[in-house]
């Protein structure tokens, strides 16, 4: 648990903001401190503008069809929320472009309904915390032959797009990926957003408003998410970005996956999860300060500690819970494959071998000269280095082990350092 009677610096105290992120802001209160003036979050606006785009309203619905009462309980959520100018029109933007996602998904299948007939076989689902490995895991995945993740630009726009004359998908992007960055550049130390990169479930699934993400970014209280639903969307937006591609093997990547292993093997059953392992101490403290950051892009003040609090508890029971869900059968064990984070960095060949073996695939020359040569081009520390430490949380390194000692046991994880 966090440590009593101790003050923990605010955001403000920890980093600066860019003038021009400052000066934004700053447009909220130059009106009276009402940016909703500016920048409203109207779900009927947002529909009718994002019909009038995509060419009318399409008759399916993805058999989800709650979806619109669903929409507009999260976008009156959101603009209720105390987010700052900048806040609302990023949140605004995915509001709108996630509906155009959407309802063009939605027409690409009500053409071809035997998209949804095609399996999503076997997918590699990576699920661990920050600081675990995941991140780099994905990306030396996606280099496997046999494997294909979701780039962010394809998971923003896996159909085509009404317009003409538009900038190509990459382009279109950056507003929700680099931008971050722009944003907060310390951001990019933490973890880097790029179009061209593969990108998280809970981004892929935006669309569905019944995912993760909107919760990432603004706390919430009249909304929540639907898991059914949201692997259900994720699963449809798959089958269109592989239909007529051929076989294909998905890998996909959330932290958040953890928490929800029995739904997850509910919407997919076949499938792999990788589980990365670290010691919580190295990791509690990043995946705290990360989370605070998401929201520091959107509001003026963070509540740091009830963040750091919130992490702390969730992730020390998911950790602990993933270990009863496996060893009693609740979720199947054979399903899992163990990677250690510690033998990713220093043998990566060498750890995913093993990894590969275990899920049917090849460790190919080919393939083992592609990750040396990826690692090599993507030196740790390219972007600076993200600096955290447990005590910076309200967290000690003794009482975060203590909290996961069932997980540590159970995987014989060694404290580092």
């Amino acid at each position: 648990m966090t440590q009593d009677n101790i003050t923990l610096a605010s955001m403000g105290e920890r980093y600066t903001r860019p003038d021009w992120v400052r000066r934004i802001i700053l447009m909220g209160d130059s009106i009276g401190g009402r940016p909703r003036d500016l920048v409203p979050i109207d779900a009927s606006d947002l529909l009718k503008l994002a019909t009038a785009s995509v060419g009318g309203m399409p008759a399916g619905d993805l058999g989800d069809p709650g979806w619109q009462e669903r929409f507009e309980s999260l976008a009156a959520d959101l603009d209720a929320s105390p987010m700052h100018l900048l806040g609302r029109l990023m949140t605004k933007q995915e509001l709108l472009r996630s509906l155009r996602t959407r309802l063009l998904l939605t027409a690409a299948i009500d053409a071809t309904p035997a998209i949804t007939a095609e399996p999503v076989a076997s997918p590699a689902i990576i699920a661990g915390p920050a600081r675990s490995g995941t991140t780099i895991l994905f990306e030396l995945l996606d280099l496997h032959p046999d494997l294909r993740a979701p780039l962010g630009a394809e998971a923003l726009h896996p159909v085509p797009l009404p317009e003409s004359g538009l900038a190509d998908r990459r382009e279109m992007g950056e507003c929700e990926q680099e931008f971050w960055a722009d944003i907060q550049p310390e951001f990019l130390a933490m973890h880097e957003f790029r179009a061209d990169l593969p990108v998280e479930c809970i981004t892929l699934t935006t669309g569905s408003f019944a995912g993760y993400h909107w919760s990432m970014v603004a706390p919430l209280t009249g909304w929540n998410p639907d898991l059914d639903v949201n692997f259900s969307y994720e699963r449809q937006i798959l089958q269109v970005l592989q239909h007529d591609a051929g076989p294909t093997r998905w890998v996909l990547k959330t932290p958040g996956h953890l928490f929800v292993l029995p739904q997850l093997f509910a919407a997919f059953g076949d499938a792999w999860v990788i589980q990365t392992h670290r010691d919580p101490a190295r990791t509690m403290a990043s995946t705290a300060s990360i989370t605070t950051m998401v929201h520091w892009m959107r509001f003026k003040d963070v509540d740091v500690g009830g963040y750091a609090q919130f992490v702390h508890d969730a992730f020390a029971f998911a950790l602990n819970d993933s270990v009863n869900l496996r060893t009693t059968g609740v979720v199947p064990d054979e399903r899992f494959v163990d990677v250690r984070y510690t033998q990713l960095v220093s043998d990566p060949v060498g750890a995913l071998g093993p990894a590969l073996e275990q899920m049917g695939l090849s460790m190919t020359d080919a393939y083992a000269k592609a990750v040396r040569d990826y690692l090599a081009h993507k030196p740790k520390g390219k972007y600076g280095t993200h600096r955290y430490k447990p005590e910076d949380w309200g967290f000690t390194a003794e009482g975060i082990r203590a909290a996961t000692e069932q997980y540590i046991s159970h995987f014989d994880l060694p404290p580092e350092g």
